[in-house]
């Protein structure tokens, strides 16, 4: 059935949650709707970014399986995705804040920084997700696409972050099976036993 989805169905499927976000912060009569959408749009582009990451590392794990398989087929559309998120979770950020002085005022705190480096490593990722993208830059698009590993990285910093460290269970539950993923396929690629064969080949 996964193999059978369209990435047309994939799109509206991936696109439903923004739209009714986005229709409930235009209609909703509680003042502080803005502010409660914050945060389910960080969460999900964070659950998206993990996701797409899980993709590699699965089908090493499960070879030959059909959902590993689908999940990298279709990693670069959950990835774009996962920035459309953070963008729509940056917007009702800075709508929430009202100016600039208030955002800048909260640059010094962790989750903050954190969570505005993340989405700017996000961006030339999102920007060059395209074959056209990926043919003009080369062997270069492929150390671009390596710094999602950053983008992960201080997306954890800034959910572990959020308040003040003191309940950082959410995200370290959510990111904990990509950790643990990306362990085995260090140890996979660099670290197992090999025979002398295998080794010398």
């Amino acid at each position: 059935m996964l193999n059978r989805l369209s990435p047309y169905w994939l799109w509206a499927l991936l696109s439903l949650p923004p739209v009714l976000w986005s229709y409930e912060a235009m209609t909703s009569t509680n003042e502080r709707i803005i502010h409660i959408l914050v945060h389910p749009t960080g969460e999900w582009a964070a659950r998206l970014l993990i996701v797409t990451m899980m993709a590699t590392p699965l089908m090493l794990l499960f070879k030959g399986w059909r959902g590993p398989r689908w999940l990298r087929k279709n990693r670069r559309y959950l990835g774009v995705a996962a920035f459309g998120y953070a963008a729509l979770h940056t917007v009702f950020y800075l709508i929430d804040k009202g100016s600039m002085t208030r955002v800048l005022g909260e640059l010094e705190r962790t989750y903050i920084w954190a969570g505005w480096i993340a989405f700017l490593i996000f961006v030339p990722l999102a920007i060059t997700s395209m074959d056209y993208a990926q043919r003009l830059m080369g062997k270069h698009w492929k150390t671009l696409q390596r710094t999602t590993y950053g983008a992960a990285v201080f997306t954890l910093v800034h959910w572990a972050a959020l308040h003040d460290w003191g309940h950082p269970g959410a995200a370290i539950v959510h990111f904990a099976p990509l950790i643990a993923l990306e362990a085995y396929r260090v140890w996979y690629w660099h670290l197992r036993p090999r025979s002398p064969r295998l080794a010398n080949a």
